[in-house]
């Protein structure tokens, strides 16, 4: 069998493992160090606007902190996109809140403006207001933020970005992560750049940093002995995983290219391939990583289906994958309120997603341009 294609492999730059030794020769093997230090100050750098970055364990953790920081308690509601995957929701219950789903317009397929609104004017009239709102930048695709911000001011709650796939992603110039009260990065193994596992909370002042920190180090009082006033948690990334990610952001516009190159191979690939739409920017205030790739495949004007195309893919050990199941759509959160209408359900049923890494050769684009073809019959 031919070897695999994966879906979104890690892909090292080549410094990373200077970075890790240093951590080892200068015994910086904890929670801290200059690796933790260094890549948050490269992280503010990246992303601008005087942003103050705490690198953790995970996405799901910072998701998990912010939630906490915008102060969401038990039998609290959020708002939270429908279309993503379970991390963007799960913390929700961690807090003991309950979320509120919102459905995708289907430009960005991200969180739809309208039923946003809807959803935040029938809460609050019965007696619910929430308290957080958590947007998605599906797959490296900006969500309309302008508008989504401006509904949030209007009811003054405050914004989560989930910009977990988002690293390197602007809209209107602006980075991704960086519109909200906090943005969640994550750097897990299939993401633009990785550092094995991990993630980061993006703030917007000292005080959201500081208080992130400490909560993420089991929120030890300032005592010479261990004296705890709040409930804290092991959530802080540790200096060698930190060294793993300065390396990777050296490559990190590189990265950005080849995805977004990627993308550029499928839509050459689809052009003359009647009723494959490939997600694609809708206008230029939007500038996607592209981390993945995806294609809606509509069976009436193909007389296929992306479930074929999955298979096709897969007798060649190409991996590739359905679009997230919908959070409304979950058994584990069958009973969540929902807004909106079918569509990222319709994105679900027709939605694939292609392999997209940046470390893609042409043998291997060769390969699923063949299957492509041969499934097609172009």
């Amino acid at each position: 069998m031919s070897e695999k294609i994966w879906l979104s492999s890690p892909h090292m730059g080549g410094n990373e493992l200077k970075y890790i030794n240093e951590a080892f020769e200068e015994n910086w093997v904890a929670p801290l160090g200059p690796n933790v230090n260094g890549f948050e100050e490269d992280l503010e750098k990246f992303l601008g606007r005087n942003t103050k970055v705490a690198v953790l364990s995970a996405g799901t953790a910072a998701l998990h902190l912010a939630l906490i920081e915008c102060g969401v308690q038990h039998g609290d509601e959020v708002i939270c996109q429908s279309m993503t995957f379970s991390a963007s929701a799960n913390p929700i219950a961690y807090c003991g809140a309950d979320p509120v789903f919102i459905d995708s317009e289907p430009e960005t397929w991200n969180m739809c403006p309208k039923a946003l609104k809807e959803a935040i004017e029938d809460r609050i009239q019965k007696g619910k207001k929430p308290k957080a709102i958590i947007v998605v930048h599906l797959y490296g695709m900006p969500a309309k933020m302008e508008q989504i911000v401006a509904i949030a001011e209007e009811y003054q709650i405050p914004i989560i970005e989930d910009a977990a796939e988002a690293l390197g992603s602007t809209y209107k110039g602006q980075a991704c992560g960086t519109f909200g009260r906090f943005g969640v990065l994550s750097f897990n193994g299939n993401k633009i750049i990785t550092t094995s596992g991990g993630g980061a909370l993006v703030c917007h002042t000292q005080e959201d940093k500081d208080k992130t920190v400490f909560l993420s180090t089991q929120a030890r009082d300032n005592a010479p002995h261990y004296q705890h006033s709040h409930i804290g948690f092991n959530y802080r990334m540790s200096n060698i995983v930190a060294g793993i990610g300065r390396g990777q952001m050296e490559v990190l516009n590189n990265r950005v290219e080849a995805r977004r190159a990627m993308h550029d191979f499928y839509v050459e690939t689809f052009k003359n391939i009647n009723g494959v739409t490939v997600f694609s920017e809708p206008e230029s205030d939007f500038y996607s990583n592209h981390w993945l790739s995806a294609i809606i495949v509509d069976p009436e004007l193909t007389g296929k289906d992306r479930e074929g195309l999955r298979m096709a893919f897969l007798e060649d050990n190409i991996e590739s994958r359905p679009l997230w199941k919908p959070m409304h759509l979950q058994p584990v959160f069958a009973n969540a309120p929902y807004y909106g209408g079918n569509i990222s359900e319709k994105l679900f049923d027709n939605g694939l997603c292609l392999p997209s890494g940046s470390n893609l050769s042409d043998e291997d684009r060769e390969r699923i341009l063949k299957v492509i073809n041969s499934y097609f019959g172009s």
